[in-house]
Parts: C-alpha cells; structure tokens; sequence
C-alpha cells in the first residue's frame, strides 16, 4: 500500500477508482450468498424498552451505534483530492458535477453496506456476534470460521484486503494533508520552513511506524472508534464545517440552509452519545 502512495496522488485516486467495482461486486454477492442462512435469532432479542433483560433497547441501541456509524460512513479525507481532480477536469462546472456524483455514490454506498450489514447480522446470533467482537476479528474472517464455507472462506480474505488496501489509501491522503499542515504551521512559526517532497517522505514513514504499531498491538477496533475515532470525526464533519460557514466568507453561500439544522443535530446526538459511553 505503501508502493502505491509512493507513485503519487493521481495513482491513488486511480487505485480507489479500480478498487470500488470489485469491492462492491464482492460485497454484494456475499450477501446474496447468505440469504439462505437468515434467521430470525436477531430479531428475537429486539426490545423497545431501555430496561429489557437483554441489555439497552432498541432506542438506546441506535444511539450508541451513531459514533460507529459517523465513523464506517466517513469518507472525508479523500474529498479535497476529489475535489481538486474534478476542478481541473471539469473547471467551473466542477461543483455540480461534485454533488451529483456524490450523491449517486453515497445512495450506492448506503444500500451496499446495509444490505451486507444486515444479511451479516442475519445469517448470525447475537452471540456469534458478541464472540465476533469478544476475538476483535472482522465479520468476514468470523463468517469463514463459523459456516466452514470453502466460498466465504476463498472470498473473505479477498474482500478483506481490497477493503483495508481501498480505507487505507482513502484516508492516507487526508492524514497526509492534516499532518503536513500541522508541521508546515509549526515551523513557519519559529520562522523556518520545509520542502514538501521531503515533508511527504517523512509524513510516509510517520505514517508506516504508526501504524505498524497499531496492527502489531491490535486494540479494540470498536474501543478506538467509540473513544478516539468517533468524537474527532463528529467534530470534523458535523460542527466544524457549520462553524466555518459563518466564519469563513468564501462559505457563506452555503449558509442559511435548512439541511445546516439537521447537521448540527446529529453531530450534537453524535458527540452526546460518545460522552454517554465514555461515563456511563
């Protein structure tokens, strides 16, 4: 992965762009595939009341989930590389061009994962899905191990890969930006400076020991998402682009939407949910 974000940002636009068909392809025929094994063991413990024997009800439930949700769903760091692509391919009709094609892709996106999501939760109980987060694997090595399916146990490595290579590369190249501006801030103001080849050498190697780390100590994925991941995404894609549109001129066209409501709201249930969990 690392090869690939060597050759430049166009080959990593180019890789995501490879990378999504089959993904989707992949992810869509495993589902279909487990529609024989559903059952209704899910639904079985599904409950209103926040009281039930079971846990936190179904209100509580949905909640909680919105912080894992914010951060499955995100897909910001690659929206500033997609944006400058589409400026220079399509110049001033670049913005509407955007949002269609953004739209399309997060209609896609939405009713691809949901489907595989709930053909996955589905075809398990919820104690194979407990045992699936007590071993921190992912669904797709926990399916192979517990079907014994020579097909899902041929296609779950494969999907697994091309979703890691394909987050990987999405998100390296909004890591890569946040951290070379952090840096690039820091030294102009001890009055120094850096080249950017040599900054984006040093970010790639900051980038690989972290997260070789990272794979090497192999923590919760979900602790990390509900206490780390979850309430700096909510705060970067909910309140701080609300906040910039008031403050920043060049946005003020987009203020005094109705859809800048819905947006605070949720990061707002987003953030509080975080907090509910951490002190809970």
């Amino acid at each position: 992965m690392m090869t690939i974000v060597r050759f430049g940002e166009q080959m990593i636009v180019k890789a995501m762009s490879i990378l999504v068909f089959p993904f989707v392809a992949a992810l869509m025929l495993l589902a279909l595939y487990l529609i024989p094994q559903w059952s209704g063991a899910a639904l079985e413990t599904l409950s209103f009341d926040s009281a039930a024997s079971t846990g936190n009800g179904l209100w509580m439930t949905l909640w909680l989930a919105i912080p894992v949700m914010v951060f499955s769903f995100n897909h910001s760091p690659i929206i500033s590389s997609f944006a400058v692509a589409k400026r220079e391919e399509y110049g001033e009709g670049a913005e509407k061009k955007c949002s269609k094609i953004l739209a399309f892709a997060h209609i896609m996106m939405v009713l691809t994962v949901m489907f595989f999501v709930f053909s996955c939760v589905l075809s398990l109980t919820p104690a194979d899905l407990a045992a699936a987060k007590e071993q921190n694997i992912s669904i797709l090595s926990y399916l192979a191990n517990h079907f014994n399916a020579p097909i899902i146990a041929w296609m779950a490595p494969i999907i697994a890969m091309i979703a890691i290579t394909k987050s990987f590369l999405g998100h390296y190249l909004g890591a890569r930006e946040g951290f070379n501006g952090m840096v690039i801030k820091s030294l102009r103001g001890k009055g120094k400076s850096i080249e950017i080849n040599k900054l984006n050498k040093i970010t790639a190697l900051f980038m690989l020991v972290t997260t070789w780390i990272v794979a090497t100590l192999n923590p919760s994925i979900l602790g990390m998402i509900e206490t780390l991941g979850g309430p700096i995404i909510a705060m970067i894609l909910f309140l701080m682009p609300m906040y910039a549109i008031q403050k920043v001129p060049a946005m003020r066209k987009y203020s005094g939407h109705i859809s800048n409501v819905f947006v605070v709201i949720m990061g707002l249930i987003a953030i509080s949910a975080i907090f509910y969990s951490l002190f809970s």
